[in-house]
């Protein structure tokens, strides 16, 4: 992940009326656990457009790294959208929050918080079952078609930055066997992983170029999906397009204030019951939930590995590290309109965004950004 964006990235925003590095749009689109929404009831269709020819308000998606205040802006922004007659709900886009019972660790959104503004997709499934990114934009696609069709604007929340992408953007997700997998894999260990990377140089070039040779995991993934869909690796690439009219705002502040906001939330979590909260769902808890940062180190203190105080100092570093690589990760996305999250004019900065884009300012330079943005193929699964 790029750690030079970050550094520069305060540098470049300004406190204006208008978040002025502004960046990119486009279209819509897709059901399964939309209805799953806590918060003040949601009814009726009032709010759309009869008028087929008006375009359909922008999703809002907030990104930016954890602890920079995406709730609070999301609910902000709802009441603003409000204030003006327009209805607006969240949409959750945090790979963890969605697990019942997982609420401090993930800093899920508090009751309070719920019941400002309805949220959907959080605790929709428990802890042993396993939820993919592709399963994850189903089910947000259709969420988000289902409040556009009764005249909601769905504001998506959350860190999970090839979550919040999946949801919006055109990424495919090729589907897997594991019996061609299980022949790649014999393969890598009889022939070895240059054998195979040159097998793909020769299928796919564009995507051998992109990869790493010395990777077989990621040689063999791209091998089994030619096989399997009769296409290029390469075609699978995410794009930056949208596929449902969006406008992402990215929420930016100084590394040492957001450090300082992660040793808090850190602290709080403590006082808060972690490790009560741990030691509740330990049985239920499935690889993929496992996954989520703090939850691992809470059990090796419970298994007596290491103590309190180490404990939560190394989710505070853990913690600190995952906010660089998720600016790095949301720094490659050029359409992100940063606002610092520290300015006493956010919310107006963001509703200043969110009109520029519903009028369709940005959208010629948001049909270029796939033109000039380089893409990993490493970072689909």
């Amino acid at each position: 992940m790029s750690e030079t964006m970050n550094e520069t990235m305060t540098d470049k925003l300004t406190n204006n009326d208008m978040a002025s590095n502004v960046t990119m749009t486009d279209k819509l689109t897709n059901n399964d656990m939309a209805s799953n929404v806590t918060g003040p009831a949601s009814s009726g269709s009032e709010g759309r457009s009869a008028n087929p020819s008006v375009a359909m308000p922008r999703v809002v998606s907030i990104v930016g790294p954890t602890a920079s205040g995406k709730t609070g802006l999301g609910i902000a922004v709802a009441r603003a959208l409000a204030e003006r007659g327009e209805r607006a709900e969240i949409v959750n886009a945090d790979a963890y929050q969605m697990y019942r019972g997982m609420d401090i660790g993930t800093a899920k959104p508090t009751a309070d918080e719920q019941a400002a503004v309805p949220h959907h997709l959080l605790d929709i499934i428990d802890p042993d079952e396993a939820m993919s990114v592709a399963r994850f934009q189903q089910v947000a696609r259709a969420a988000i078609h289902d409040l556009q069709s009764r005249g909601i604007r769905p504001i998506l929340v959350g860190g999970s930055g090839l979550y919040a992408r999946a949801a919006i953007d055109d990424i495919s997700f090729p589907g897997t066997d594991p019996d061609v997998r299980r022949r790649l894999e014999e393969r890598e260990r009889s022939e070895g992983a240059g054998a195979l990377f040159d097998e793909l140089r020769a299928k796919d070039p564009q995507a051998a170029s992109r990869m790493d040779p010395h990777n077989p995991r990621r040689t063999i993934r791209a091998l089994e999906v030619i096989e399997v869909t009769g296409r290029p690796y390469s075609a699978s690439l995410p794009r930056y397009r949208y596929v449902i009219a969006s406008v992402q705002i990215g929420l930016d502040l100084p590394r040492e204030e957001l450090d300082q906001r992660i040793d808090i939330r850190t602290k709080q979590m403590l006082e808060g019951g972690f490790i009560e909260e741990v030691e509740r769902i330990r049985p239920h808890l499935g690889a993929t939930a496992g996954r989520a940062l703090g939850y691992q180190q809470v059990i090796d203190y419970l298994d007596g590995l290491c103590d309190l105080d180490d404990t939560f100092r190394d989710i505070a570093q853990k913690t600190k590290r995952l906010a660089r690589k998720q600016m790095g990760w949301f720094g490659r996305d050029p359409r992100i309109h940063w606002l610092h999250a520290l300015n006493p004019r956010l919310v107006d900065n963001a509703m200043a965004v969110i009109d520029h884009a519903d009028a369709g300012d940005y959208d010629p330079i948001d049909a270029q950004a796939d033109e000039y943005t380089q893409h990993h193929l490493g970072d689909l699964q």
